[in-house]
């Protein structure tokens, strides 16, 4: 049975990000600074230029995508999205699956949705040099070749377990010419300090952002550039789901549910949040974000004012946390190793507005081969995670016999990610539930502010 390829053409890229702030039945709580007050616009001023403290701070539902950024996107914007034919047959299911294809950048993920936009408006500004984090990898290889795209040194912070877990999104930061560091680092103080605390710390992506942090605030020829969380990065990927809609529209289809891995958010909000301005508008549709068990920050972690990273370098944001300083264990979903979500995600999943699930890493790596012998694609292990949960409900519909079409955002290949299949078929791979002892006592040590 051939696969259904829905195309867009370049005229089709949209000329506007969507802000879902415009759409929220409450409007987001502010940023708090160290004295629990809240902080204004100037507060990000030394780490940001000034058009995205704006999109930050931004209550329009439109943010016009400058000329450049999309040209920059036609390298490989719309992406297509596929009817998923022969994994529909493999399951004995009468739901319609489709999924967007994300894996089709030069870094190979959705991330350079943002980082392109992110390092132009710097090099608007003036900035010759960023720093950032990254988990997996995905983000920084993004956040690199956007560097090179216009003129911009990239320094990156790779949390150390996926450092070493993943060597050649290592070496393809180094293509495009970014510095790679092994985090923590002893380069920074709040590196020196976790690594007094835990030698042989694995990293955590709220350490790497305290270390880009760090050196983006001392060092007046660097701003901080953030992959995921922040509502300006939520508002660029919004070009997912945006597509996404006018190819379901050729189609004459619309979801039912809407699938994505959640991590810091900015992956889930991409896919979702254009469909949860048809739910705001009366349209009934599920939007689900999908985490790890061994990470769950939505489905067990505490809605609360906390630090976006793991020394307390940040604005203190109201969003589900584990705390600032819990260190997940070392799983291969790099990208979904991050202690809080996006302020908007939470804000919106508080409200029941959207929904949350929690898998298992051996359910996701079975998941995601079972996607890739049926559709061809070796999917990343962050979005096995969003295949998981539309697996699932495609496998309920199988029972109920309910016609469901089913979406989930495909957002990465996992060409640089094969040890992790390796490991998962040498039957190394372990399932983690992470202990509620440890939960609490993250949860304890948090900044003592009313939400």
């Amino acid at each position: 049975m051939p696969q259904t390829k829905i195309l867009l053409d370049e005229s089709d890229i949209p000329s506007h990000w969507y802000n879902v702030v415009a759409d929220m039945p409450n409007k987001p709580a502010p940023p708090l600074g160290p004295d629990g007050k809240p902080v204004g616009p100037e507060a990000l001023a030394a780490i940001f230029p000034m058009a995205l403290i704006e999109q930050e701070v931004s209550g329009e539902r439109w943010i016009p995508i400058p000329e450049a950024v999309r040209e920059a996107y036609r390298i490989y914007r719309p992406s297509p999205l596929f009817r998923a034919h022969r994994l529909e047959a493999a399951l004995g299911t009468p739901a319609r699956i489709y999924y967007k294809y994300e894996g089709v950048s030069p870094a190979g993920s959705h991330k350079v949705n943002t980082s392109i936009a992110q390092a132009w408006y710097n090099a608007q500004a003036g900035v010759k040099r960023l720093a950032t984090e990254t988990g997996a990898g995905q983000w920084g290889s993004s956040l690199a070749l956007a560097g090179q795209m216009f003129g911009i040194e990239v320094r990156v912070y790779m949390v150390k377990v996926s450092y070493d877990q993943k060597p050649f999104r290592r070496s393809m930061m180094q293509t495009w010419g970014a510095e790679v560091l092994a985090s923590p680092t002893n380069l920074t103080e709040s590196g020196r300090k976790i690594l007094a605390q835990d030698p042989n710390s694995p990293g955590s992506l709220g350490i790497a952002i305290s270390e880009a942090v760090e050196e983006a605030a001392s060092r007046p020829d660097t701003n901080y550039a953030l992959g995921s969380v922040l509502n300006h990065v939520c508002h660029h990927q919004t070009i997912i789901g945006l597509e996404a809609k006018k190819q379901f529209e050729k189609v004459g289809e619309y979801p039912d549910m809407v699938f994505a891995c959640c991590g810091g958010g900015s992956n889930f909000a991409g896919a979702a949040f254009p469909f949860l301005a048809d739910k705001a508008a009366g349209k009934q549709v599920r939007l689900v974000a999908a985490e790890p068990t061994s990470c769950p920050t939505l489905t067990r972690g505490h809605y609360a004012y906390d630090f976006g990273d793991a020394v307390g370098l940040t604005p203190m944001m109201l969003m589900y946390t584990l705390g600032h300083d819990f260190v997940p264990p070392g799983i291969h979903a790099g990208g979904l190793r991050y202690h809080g979500d996006s302020p908007l995600v939470s804000q919106l999943y508080k409200e029941g507005l959207i929904e949350a699930v929690a898998v298992p890493q051996l359910a996701t790596f079975e998941a995601g081969v079972t996607f890739a012998r049926a559709e061809g694609i070796i999917p990343a292990p962050e979005s096995c995670h969003a295949i998981r949960a539309c697996l699932d409900e495609a496998l309920r519909c199988k029972q109920t016999g309910e016609p469901k079409v089913l979406f989930f955002n495909l957002s990465g290949h996992g060409h640089f990610d094969m040890a992790s299949y390796d490991a998962y078929f040498a039957g190394k791979l372990e399932d983690y539930a992470y202990p509620e002892h440890e939960i609490e006592a993250a949860l304890h040590r948090l900044p003592k502010v009313a939400a």
